[in-house]
This record gives structure tokens, sequence and C-alpha cells, in this order.
């Protein structure tokens, strides 16, 4: 498996090998001992699977507060994502910066957003699939949000903002500046 940190560290790209033949071919997405060595250290309780429709899709930016603050592999099976991955640990270097990585069914990447990180992409195709693990069940009152195009932010998304088809709830989230301390380093 190839792995390779990103701008922040402890965002990574991991490549699982596609062992291929005349059939097809066989990988290993995922294997605790390996995955842990790379450092993404699970466990995983829940896996969740997104299909979005249209190329500019634009999920998150999300993450969960206190005990049930989800770590995310996050991979594509179908079409094309730009993951974005941005550090609100308050303490941190990086604290405010993101990390993004374009995640594709072709290149077959994932990409692992630690605990302390908002998390979004953008489909850059139609007809993308998504599937996650993550390390905490959904919980309703631990998730909270920023906005995906916060200026403080400065995310290069490959959408222009008129463009990007949002959820009613994330044209609605907070700008970055006006949440609280979710996490202390």
């Amino acid at each position: 498996m190839n792995v390779v940190s990103l701008s922040i560290p402890d965002v990574k790209v991991l490549t699982p090998v596609r062992h291929r033949d005349a059939r097809g071919f066989f990988s290993e997405t995922w294997n605790q001992g390996r995955f842990a060595e790379a450092g993404v250290p699970g466990p995983f309780i829940q896996d969740n699977h997104a299909v979005s429709t249209e190329r500019g899709v634009v999920r998150g930016l999300h993450l969960q507060i206190g005990p049930n603050a989800q770590g995310k592999l996050v991979r594509v099976v179908r079409g094309a994502i730009w993951d974005v991955a941005v550090d609100v640990r308050h303490g941190s270097p990086s604290f405010g910066q993101y990390a993004a990585a374009e995640i594709t069914a072709d290149n077959w990447s994932q990409i692992w957003v630690p605990p302390g990180f908002l998390h979004g992409y953008c489909t850059l195709t139609a007809e993308t699939e998504v599937i996650y693990k993550v390390t905490a069940p959904y919980d309703r009152a631990a998730e909270r949000g920023v906005v995906w195009d916060d200026p403080t932010l400065a995310v290069p998304w490959p959408v222009e903002p008129g463009a990007a088809i949002l959820s009613d709830k994330d044209k609605l989230l907070p700008r970055f500046a006006d949440c609280d301390a979710w996490f202390h380093v």
C-alpha cells in the first residue's frame, strides 16, 4: 500500500495494491493491522455510502464533536471527488488550514480524515459513488459544520459558488470565525 501524508501530515492518502489478472483485480481496501501501521487507527463502526447524480455536488464541511467525534476513511467506487479536510484543533500548528486531494475510482486512493477535522467533498463527475468508514456513530446532537465556501478557509473548490449543488442544511452553515472551539490539541 502506498501512503502519502498531505500538507497536514495527519491527513493521509492511501492507495491499496490492486492484484490484476485476466479476470479483473482483487484489492484489500481495509486491513486493520496495515492501516494502523500507516496511521489510520480505526476501529470503524459504520460504513456510509453516498451517491451524487450531478457534477458539482458539494457535501460538507461537516464534523462531529465530543465522544462521537468521527475519523473517516473515504474512497470512491465510481466517479471522482475533490476531498477536503480542514484542521479545527485549536493549538494545532495547522489550525484553520486545509488539506485536499482528488480521490477517484480510477486512482483507487482513499483519504483518512482524523477526528478534529471538518470534512467535505465536491463531485468532479456525474454519478459519483463514495463509500466511507467512520469511527463513531452518527449523532445529530454532535453534528457541526462550516459553510463550504468560507473565504477565511480559502479552499480552492473545483466549482463556482453559483454552480455548487448543496443541501438546504449546508447552505445555512455558519462561517468558520463564528464557530466555537470544538477541539483542542
